[in-house]
């Protein structure tokens, strides 16, 4: 039997708290520019971003005696702190009982394609140092009697490297490494928004120097809009992915990124074409991803009409009640959508059903107090009448029982409580959802270690484009981790000289932006901006997404950029400068993705990963129970495109795009301790080109 758990554990694993108390930076100078005076920061190293990435590279960077500050939308906020799915997955190096090996899991890494083979040997190398790091101050992680963590498979992860806290285990990551901040007495600018990246130096010369942010703490009489310059030798970009991208989002609100921020300065992407979306909970109610125990409980899911009547509309699109009620069970580490799971009665089939609906004007529920219906004709639903797979994980985890909320409770009670936390009761009432983005895999392009194309630059977390078309669950976390640990031996063993310049220019030019936006007559409204960026994106590249109509959503988004361009964006008031500098880089972002979207198809890509790409010339459909969606036929992916990823760079005022072949991981077999000794005494391990 399993052992029941005490309320005061869930809700110590539900209600993290972070740290109160931080050491607060203080500005070294004054800067007067044009009768302003602007506060002046300045380090050897900047973090934008205080998420699990972004604390992990300063704690590191702080331990090797690089004088670190962290600058921050919002302290210990964002995605890592405030979303996650049922179990919020760690990814590990090891599987159940065996152990693993650094080339197997690598290949795992990098199985959907699209990614450098090095970055993903990099991740799976470096997934030990990341992961015993957190353990040892003090991430909750689970052990058996014999001290063995606990281990489970998620979506692309066929052999159970998944480990998890529970729901909030991102947050718990956040915690653990903000206390460690604490501790070591790393310096914070809180409320600081980073919205221009400054640089010094010309061509190969070209190098990072800090950036200009609007800091909330220094608004003044002589500063209305608290913009601060913060120099520093290297940058580090941490703030996350560009959450403000879709409109059918699941990521906290206000979550920019700074993708837009790095593309403005020139700074290369890749991969921007992919995404991860999967069902969960609406953005304007509790965001979250319903993965995990969530539908492995198998709840009733249906729809509700604008008359107030409930559809069965799974029954719809699967043979059996049997085949229905195995494939919702799959959506638990098959969560993210996938375009070859939309055929064979897959489990992505299941996505695509609620598209419909949604689109329908219905919407859409999980009901955990009823079984799911059955097909007309089929028997009901039966715990013993499931696919080998479902039922025989259901009995490996004693949850053949009979209501999903029982089976729920069973297998993840924290699930519950998470839920409960933020007003929903899933045993009491049923919880209204619907298809989301979720995460990019693509970013700013880095090396293996972190860096950019522009020198001191670094990227990690969800800003790097370190991902391919598909990663396994908890990859990300894993990445961030292994990433803002290396960028720290890098920005360490470089030894970057202080940028020479103060960046008069560069903070008149921001000042004089701001004042001809507050007075300009046609400058575009920020919630103007904000409709237009997220209805086109979720309705033009969604994960379905009709390749005929991307060309024009390509000119509509580079209109856009030229409106704001030559208007501005509206400043009612001084508070909205941050917001206004964060919608343009949206808008850029914007018209990035979709002109690299609009390459991609124009070279011949297919459906892969997120995104199905529907055209009449289409050569497959998915299949229901009642037919061929043929409104849905889409292109099959080219293969040969997963060798390849597409570089996106804003150079002299518009967009180019070029497909590079991917890194390779070398001969490992080269490698010996004597041999290379050396080469890390010397340092000569950091000097890799790139």
């Amino acid at each position: 039997m399993s052992t029941a758990i005490p309320q005061a554990i869930l809700e110590n694993l539900t209600n993290v708290t972070m740290p109160r108390h931080v050491l607060q930076a203080e500005p070294q100078q004054m800067l007067e520019v044009e009768g302003y005076r602007i506060p002046v920061y300045t380090s050897g190293a900047l973090v934008i971003g205080s998420g699990a990435a972004g604390l992990r590279a300063a704690v590191e960077l702080k331990r090797r005696k690089v004088d670190v500050l962290v600058a921050t939308q919002t302290l210990f906020w964002g995605t890592s702190a405030c979303s996650g799915s049922d179990k919020q997955t760690l990814h590990t190096a090891s599987t159940s009982y065996r152990g693993d090996n650094f080339t197997a899991l690598a290949g795992a890494i990098g199985a959907g394609g699209a990614m450098d083979a090095d970055t993903a040997y990099v991740e799976a190398v470096g997934s030990v140092e990341a992961f015993i790091g957190l353990k040892s101050i003090g991430l909750p992680l689970p052990e058996d009697r014999y001290g063995a963590v606990l281990r489970y498979q998620t979506d692309h992860d066929e052999v159970g490297r998944a480990t998890s806290c529970g729901p909030r285990t991102s947050r718990l990551m956040v915690k653990v490494l903000a206390e460690e901040a604490v501790l070591l007495g790393v310096p914070f600018v809180d409320h600081a928004t980073a919205v221009r990246l400054l640089t010094e130096g010309e061509g190969e010369q070209r190098r990072a120097a800090g950036v200009l942010a609007i800091v909330k703490g220094a608004k003044a009489a002589d500063n209305p809009w608290g913009l601060c310059l913060l120099r520093s030798a290297t940058v580090v970009l941490a703030a996350g992915g560009p959450g403000e991208l879709f409109r059918d989002s699941v990521y906290p609100k206000r979550c920019f990124g700074s993708l837009g921020l790095a593309l403005e300065a020139g700074i290369a992407a890749v991969n921007l074409t992919e995404h991860q979306f999967g069902i969960g909970t609406r953005r304007d109610d509790f965001p979250w991803n319903l993965s995990g125990t969530y539908v492995q409980s198998m709840p009733y899911i249906y729809s509700v009409d604008a008359q107030g009547e409930e559809h069965n509309f799974l029954a719809r699109y699967y043979r059996t009640t049997r085949e229905l009620a195995s494939n919702i069970f799959r959506k638990g580490y098959q969560w993210p959508i996938h375009a070859s799971r939309m055929l064979d009665f897959g489990s992505s089939l299941v996505d695509l059903a609620i598209y419909n609906e949604s689109q329908a004007g219905r919407t859409i529920y999980m009901d955990f107090n009823r079984n799911p219906l059955p097909v007309p004709g089929d028997e009901p639903f039966a715990i013993g009448n499931l696919d080998e797979d479902v039922y025989n994980y259901l009995r490996n985890n004693e949850a053949c029982l009979e209501m999903p909320i029982d089976r729920l409770r069973r297998m993840n009670p924290l699930a519950i409580e998470l839920y409960k936390h933020h007003g929903h009761d899933l045993a009491a009432q049923p919880l209204p959802f619907n298809v989301n983005h979720q995460h990019m895999n693509g970013g700013i392009a880095v090396d293996t270690w972190g860096h950019s194309s522009l020198s001191g630059c670094y990227a990690i977390g969800e800003a790097a484009g370190t991902h391919g078309v598909t990663r396994p669950g908890g990859a990300a976390l894993n990445a961030g981790q292994v990433f803002g640990l290396r960028c720290a031996k890098h920005i360490a063993a470089a030894g970057y000289s202080a940028p020479s310049s103060p960046f008069v220019e560069e903070a008149a030019t921001l000042l004089r932006q701001f004042q001809r936006d507050s007075s300009h007559p046609q400058a575009l409204r920020i919630e103007e901006v904000r409709a237009e960026i997220q209805q086109r994106m979720s309705e033009r590249a969604g994960f379905v997404c009709d390749a005929a109509q991307v060309p024009a959503a390509v000119a509509a988004a580079r209109q856009l950029n030229q409106r704001i361009a030559e208007h501005g964006i509206a400043l009612e008031h001084p508070n909205q400068a941050a917001f206004s500098c964060q919608w343009r880089q949206m808008a850029l972002a914007s018209e990035a993705l979709l002109v690299a979207l609009e390459t991609y198809i124009a070279r011949g890509g297919g459906s892969r990963g997120a995104r199905m790409l529907c055209s009449a010339q289409g050569d497959v459909a998915p299949q229901t129970r009642e037919g061929e969606l043929t409104a849905f036929r889409f292109l099959s992916e080219n293969p040969a495109h997963r060798e390849e990823q597409l570089q996106v760079r804003w150079q002299n005022g518009e967009f180019t795009v070029e497909a590079k072949p991917l890194r390779p991981l070398g001969d490992l077999s080269t490698i010996f301790f004597e041999k290379n000794w050396p080469d890390y005494l010397t340092g000569r391990i950091y000097q890799e080109s790139r």
